[in-house]
């Protein structure tokens, strides 16, 4: 057993889940503003047998390991609201999800 009294913080697990949460929102965003947009659309096409898929995952990607490393590097030693966190990653995992429906994004093009 340890003689010392480490106390576990719960920052990184939260700073994961909202980080999870912030990818799925920016795949939902660039998913939507690149069928509504076609500049967009033309600017994430990195690769022409995938089209703008293949920008939309890098670029989200590229925002959930930046936005984990910030929140990790911020709330790794402090012990935050994890329920709290959690709603708001839910919330902005399910208007990721909304955003990547050819209905909604329909929706906001007419």
């Amino acid at each position: 057993m340890s003689s010392n009294t480490d106390q576990l913080t719960n920052g990184r697990a939260a700073a994961a889940v909202v980080a999870g949460g912030i990818g799925c929102l920016a795949m939902g965003l660039f998913s939507t503003l690149s069928e509504v947009s076609g500049a967009v659309g033309r600017a994430l096409n990195f690769y022409n047998p995938v089209g703008n898929l293949s920008g939309k995952t890098l670029v989200t990607v590229v925002v959930w390991l930046v936005c984990w490393a910030l929140l990790g590097q911020r709330w790794k030693d402090q012990d935050v609201n994890f329920g709290k966190l959690f709603t708001v990653a839910l919330v902005m995992v399910g208007l990721g999800f909304l955003g990547t429906f050819p209905p909604f994004f329909d929706l906001i093009a007419d």
